[in-house]
């Protein structure tokens, strides 16, 4: 096996090295014909790739600026934000920092955003739009977006939903599900560098954006419709990134999304099981989403010793394998594998072996 294989943190995934070969390119203007036919180009894979007829926003940014984005232009007074870990919450923050009422529906993390519970709370209260964050990353519990669009809707809420660990890894069905905005980052299931954030605006939340006074001027998705009308970006777009993603966009298409779906929950799946194995070796290992609400793309473990998940990651790096702790105060009690990109099944396979050799020195 080649040493691709051996990172499994949830973002930033490994990249093949022809990908980041794809970086490599001459420079374009960035407001030249090079460049509008490159946006040409990468359009239609990108909708393929959020199921969309709408076109498809490529911001130099991380996610979080989109999230900004999705504040900024989708909401008009009051929210409402689904917190169930660290990146649902971090959403709620946004909305609060760029000056919205803001109310949370939290649940514990691990715990998973129900549609009830988002009826019962939009019921007492004057909402206008909804944040949630599909998959989360910092607990690998899948929320049910499609639901949650559906009761959001019969409010008169918009829906705004970070996809940053489940796009390309998971369903997402942007039109059929009627996710009003869609946003998601290059280095999670895209399996790209950091830097590129790309997100979907129904005709609806381009509405509620011009009626904003909080659009402000780089999130201001009035200027990126505008700008897509002639192939462009408004600013001056990370070109190497876009060299890359065309080249990705190319690979995902050959393997077909759906198959890639598949694998990703293939991977998933093997990691399940095997957690539940351990019980059989005296190791009680947890899954800390629940079942029928577990990502396709990270998986979440809790070790049964406070702090048995940093000497595992210690010692998983020194066989050179890189997993991630847990997130905030579970740190030292959980770890988590990120299973996404371009991982393949024998990768995680041969990453299992490595943690349950680990688990045994541990207990020797």
């Amino acid at each position: 096996m080649s040493e691709f294989g051996r990172y499994y943190i949830p973002g930033p995934t490994e990249v093949l090295p022809e990908v980041l070969q794809a970086q490599a390119r001459p420079m374009i203007g960035h407001r030249g014909d090079g460049m509008r036919r490159l946006m040409q180009r990468l359009q239609p894979g990108l909708r393929a790739l959020f199921r969309t007829e709408r076109p498809v926003y490529l911001c130099g940014s991380s996610a979080t600026g989109l999230m900004e984005a999705a504040v900024r232009n989708g909401a008009r007074r009051r929210v409402l934000s689904l917190v169930n870990g660290a990146f649902s919450d971090r959403f709620a923050v946004i909305a609060d920092a760029v000056g919205l009422e803001v109310e949370r529906v939290e649940v514990p993390w691990g715990g998973v955003n129900q549609p009830d519970a988002l009826e019962r709370a939009l019921r007492g209260g004057d909402f206008d739009a909804v944040t949630v964050v599909h998959s989360e990353t910092s607990t690998g519990v899948l929320n049910p977006v499609r639901e949650l669009a559906r009761v959001a809707h019969e409010h008169g809420c918009a829906i705004l939903v970070d996809a940053v660990t489940s796009l390309s890894g998971s369903a997402v069905e942007t039109d059929a599900w009627g996710l009003d905005f869609v946003l998601t980052g290059s280095q999670k299931a895209l399996a790209l560098p950091p830097g590129l954030a790309l997100g979907v605006a129904q005709p609806s939340l381009l509405e509620r954006a011009r009626e904003s006074t909080r659009r402000g001027f780089y999130f201001d998705l009035l200027d990126f419709e505008k700008n897509l009308e002639s192939d462009q970006t408004p600013s001056t777009p990370p070109l190497s990134l876009l060299y890359a993603l065309e080249h990705q966009l190319g690979r995902i298409e050959a393997e077909g999304l759906e198959a890639r779906w598949a694998r990703h929950r293939r991977m998933a799946e093997m990691v399940w099981a095997w957690v539940a194995e351990r019980a059989d070796e005296g190791i009680p290992l947890e899954v800390v989403a629940p079942e029928g609400y577990r990502a396709d793309t990270v998986t979440c473990v809790r070790m049964p010793h406070a702090r048995g998940a940093s000497e595992l990651v210690s010692r998983l790096r020194d066989r050179g394998y890189t997993l991630a702790p847990g997130y905030g105060g579970e740190k030292d009690r959980q770890f988590r594998i990120g299973h996404m990109g371009d991982i393949q099944p024998e990768h995680v396979a041969a990453l299992l072996d490595q943690i349950a050799d680990a688990l045994r020195e541990m207990r020797s």
